[in-house]
């Protein structure tokens, strides 16, 4: 294939994670050279890929349900593997490339998270037989990607994500990540500033760093000194342009004191942590192999919160894992009344074939789980309701990001990642300006600019 053939398009389906979201843009900018366009038409497209994600419960039966519809949709068109490839791609298709293949003949290419690179040569090989490409290859796979045109990252928008670790040393035993994307790989310092500073030049305003275990970034600077995310962050705040920076997911014993520290010294660097926890139980993030302690956690949060007072909390919890108690399950709730979190996630353990806890004893009831989640998750509510009426009368920055819902109105992002809905002409929108907090719904926050005043960090 080269950039001299007729356009074609690839539509690409992204389930779960930000990091997939990522991975899909990346997969575009791979194929853009080989002249694919991205289409959000399914029919017209020459390339279907599912970009999978394995953490959510049954989430390789979704994938087999939306290839069944795929193999049915490209029958029904009259069209064959030579104008309509089908591809399944991410965590699923890591961990399960050869069941995929053999349950589901429709598709002819599979491809886990670190082959995306390779892709166009896939796509290729697939037009005459069925691949798949699981392996997990010895070359930097961000080192051999094409940067996305300028064009197409100013089409993104003013915040974006950036990869800068992938994989997972941790081994929670209820976690597919090491299994699907590898041990822990930090990505250069030079190769994530000159990312940063493509987005940058492009007009982005907002990073978002990501990894499956982002905190435990170590990657090596010119001289080949290993460089922590607090430092990392530091550099990233230095390029012209960068105004916010975030990152997830964190495991709490990687909470070191640079970036601790980071979150004190760095007005870009937003007061909004996404800190997993799982359990409030001892026994249960025993079980869970987590390393940590619920006493532990609570240390680390007092002194996140020491060095930045305004931080808000989210995290992840696991409700019906192995063996769990109505004791342990209430731990868990005081866990959640002690952070007091602005949002949290929540899900009912599901077991991962391959993983330790698919052979624990004391599997819990399906109808217990589905009492504590719901008792959980009204707790939560509650206090995310009661994190957002809290904003309610403050003036906080926010980065007016595209046209609203309603006619006359543009929405943004508060630090703390909320939604922010504004009556206020569309010409602002690229800014990051003072807002005085006058309402909130649900999910989002209502407010109105401030005029002549600085704008706050």
């Amino acid at each position: 294939m080269s950039a001299t053939h007729e356009k074609k398009r690839v539509f690409i389906k992204t389930y779960g994670c930000q990091m997939n979201v990522y991975d899909s843009d990346r997969m575009t900018d791979a194929l853009a050279p080989h002249g694919y366009e991205p289409t959000t038409e399914i029919e017209s497209a020459d390339l279907v890929l599912l970009n999978t994600c394995h953490i959510r419960e049954k989430a390789a039966e979704k994938v087999y349900s939306e290839l069944g519809r795929l193999r049915d949709m490209r029958a029904e068109m009259g069209r064959d593997r030579s104008d309509m490839l089908i591809g399944v791609a991410g965590c699923v298709a890591q961990a399960e490339g050869e069941e995929i293949m053999a349950r589901a003949p429709a598709v002819d290419l599979v491809f886990g998270p670190q082959s995306y690179h390779r892709l166009p040569e896939l796509v290729s090989r697939a037009r005459t037989a069925r691949v798949i490409d699981t392996e997990f290859p010895e070359e930097d796979k961000f080192a051999h990607l094409p940067a996305a045109r300028r064009e197409v990252t100013i089409g993104r928008g003013l915040t974006a994500f950036l990869t800068v670790q992938e994989g997972c040393d941790k081994f929670c035993s209820f976690c597919v990540v090491p299994y699907t994307r590898g041990t822990e790989v930090s990505r250069p310092v030079d190769q994530v500033l000159a990312e940063a500073t493509r987005l940058a030049e492009a007009g982005v305003r907002e990073v978002t760093l990501l990894g499956q275990n982002v905190n435990a970034y170590h990657g090596l600077d010119a001289t080949g000194r290993s460089t922590s995310l607090g430092q990392l962050c530091h550099r990233l705040a230095e390029i012209p342009g960068i105004e916010r920076l975030r990152y997830t997911t964190s495991h709490p014993l990687d909470m070191d004191d640079d970036l601790i520290s980071a979150h004190r010294d760095l007005d870009a660097l937003m007061p909004y942590l996404h800190l997993p926890v799982q359990s409030g139980s001892d026994t249960i993030l025993k079980a869970m192999n987590r390393k940590h302690t619920a006493a532990q956690y609570l240390e680390i949060i007092g002194r996140i919160r020491a060095a930045r007072p305004d931080m808000a909390l989210s995290g992840d919890f696991i409700v019906g894992f192995p063996g769990e108690t109505d004791a342990d399950f209430e731990a868990t709730l005081e866990m959640v009344r002690q952070v007091r979190y602005a949002s949290a996630f929540s899900f009912k353990y599901s077991i991962r074939p391959g993983t330790p806890g698919a052979l624990m004893d004391g599997q819990v009831p399906e109808a217990v789980k589905a009492e504590r989640l719901a008792a959980l998750q009204t707790l939560i509510a509650s206090q995310q309701a009661s994190f957002n009426a809290g904003c309610v009368g403050l003036t906080l920055p926010v980065l007016l990001e595209k046209p609203g819902r309603n006619p006359g109105q543009i929405a943004g992002r508060s630090p703390y990642l909320q939604p922010v809905h504004i009556d206020a002409p569309a010409d602002l929108i690229g800014q990051i300006l003072p807002v005085e907090i006058t309402g909130q719904a649900k999910n989002s926050l209502s407010g109105a600019i401030v005029t002549g005043k600085a704008q706050a960090v």
